[in-house]
């Protein structure tokens, strides 16, 4: 899990970098973390930019992983989140 939330986050500055749609993957992200987002709702909000089977089953057990996280884990990945939004890299953008 922490390992996927990494890889996920690492990724952020890149997509920023590059400036394609850093609001479409804060939206992505937000709703990754949010419990109170169950995981049918999430894939249907995510199905254009899931271009095969294989991607949305990584997406779904992605987003069951944050569903069996502490809230107060979900905290600190919203925390981490912020630090690289606002990181030099993504300001740029």
């Amino acid at each position: 899990m922490k390992l996927v939330t990494v890889l996920m986050l690492t990724a952020l500055p890149l997509y920023c970098y590059a400036g394609i749609g850093c609001d479409l993957l804060d939206d992505m992200i937000s709703t990754t973390i949010d419990p109170d987002v169950d995981v049918t709702e999430y894939i249907n909000n995510l199905k254009d930019f899931l271009p095969g089977e294989e991607t949305e089953k990584a997406y779904t057990f992605m987003k069951e992983c944050f569903l069996h996280q502490s809230e107060e884990t979900l905290e600190k990945v919203q925390e981490l989140e912020g630090i690289v939004v606002n990181s030099f890299w993504c300001a740029q953008y």
